[in-house]
């Protein structure tokens, strides 16, 4: 049933006021288009590898097949960590990837992935639906050729695997971590060692010692990469990505020479797998964390001073960059601003909400 209400939406190519099926006279009209779609994702994490594929499902369903993307998985036209540089060579027509995994060439590309102590994941979907937060990010993606589009949030993220305890700040001290985006800078602050791996590389790196930890995104893919069997301390929360949102990537030439009906399309399908992944993770994580604890995995909440100590950095971290970059100033100013306006408001309905049922629930057992 979703599935035709969705082709219904998107396929543009009806004339108004007849009755006629919309399909065969947008078939005429349509040009025929094979793209490629690079990600940074690897096949075995299905859900965020398996969003692309949704994507371009629903590119050629809504076509009728004219319009067809071939998905490639990360390392197979490019290394994961150049897709973006792929999709701006228009190497390949599209891109599935993190935007904080390129902060080395403009950290503002973090803003559309998570920022430390930022938005949640339907805190984001709100700033960049209906607050600046696509105008903002697209003026930075700009630079690169590329249109960006919200594809997919994994929600708020676990704070990782450890091998050892975090009592204090001082454990993070000499940390050998794989983290990504600005946490990596506050990481570093405290006296940490920060990583930026991508997946495929993360469970070697922890199983041979070369790292001490490891954050990627939550119980469901953490069980799949196997963190479990070489790391027993499970940390929550992920404070640095309190809603990880993953982009669809479209050079900028390629996009100018659509027809507005296949960018319509493009911009409805995003929407629907955007939703969807968030979908997938919440009932999937719940699943999996029930799964990891029932096999000897230690969960641990950060120590509140941790906590404090990392907003702490966070802010300093915040003020340098907006010092060094007007750009990421005005993008930081106008995102931490949303955060300040919608946050009281989840926490009095939502938060309060969560806090009572669990409690309740508790009480009950």
């Amino acid at each position: 049933m979703q599935r035709r209400s969705f082709l219904k939406k998107a396929s543009l190519g009806a004339v108004a006021g007849t009755a006629a099926v919309a399909a065969p006279v947008f078939a005429q009209d349509a040009p025929t288009l094979n793209w490629r779609l690079a990600s940074s994702f690897p096949k075995s994490l299905d859900t965020l590898f398996g969003t692309s594929e949704l994507f371009s499902k629903y590119l050629s369903e809504a076509t009728n097949g004219k319009f067809s993307v071939r998905n490639f998985a990360a390392g197979e036209i490019v290394p994961p960590l150049q897709v973006l540089d792929a999709v701006q060579k228009n190497t390949v027509e599209m891109g599935h990837s993190s935007g904080y995994y390129y902060i080395g060439k403009n950290p503002s590309l973090a803003f559309d992935t998570a920022v430390p102590f930022g938005l949640n994941s339907r805190q984001t979907n709100a700033w960049m639906y209906e607050g600046d937060g696509m105008k903002l990010t697209r003026d930075v993606y700009k630079e690169f050729n590329i249109v960006n589009f919200p594809l997919g949030n994994t929600g708020t993220q676990m704070g990782g695997w450890y091998r050892k305890e975090i009592k204090t700040v001082e454990d993070i001290k000499g940390l050998k971590m794989r983290i990504a985006g600005l946490a990596g800078e506050i990481i570093t602050r405290l006296g940490g060692l920060p990583q930026q791996l991508p997946g495929p590389d993360i469970y070697p790196a922890l199983e041979k010692g070369t790292i001490d930890a490891v954050e990627w995104v939550g119980p469901y893919d953490d069980e799949k990469m196997g963190f479990a069997k070489v790391a027993k301390y499970y940390y929550y929360p992920g404070w640095w990505e309190g809603g990880a949102q993953v982009a669809l990537y479209v050079n900028d030439g390629e996009w100018a020479k659509l027809p507005k009906s296949y960018q319509s399309i493009i911009e409805a399908a995003s929407r629907a797998c955007n939703s969807t992944m968030q979908a997938r993770y919440d009932n999937l994580n719940a699943q999996a964390l029930r799964r990891l604890l029932s096999q000897g995995t230690l969960l641990r909440a950060f120590p509140r001073a941790v906590m404090d100590a990392c907003w702490d950095v966070s802010i300093k971290v915040f003020a340098e960059y907006s010092a060094k970059s007007p750009q990421f100033k005005t993008i930081h100013d106008n995102y931490m601003g949303y955060r300040d306006q919608v946050v009281p408001w989840f926490r009095l309905a939502e938060a309060s909400y969560d806090q009572y049922v669990g409690a309740a629930l508790s009480r009950q057992k």
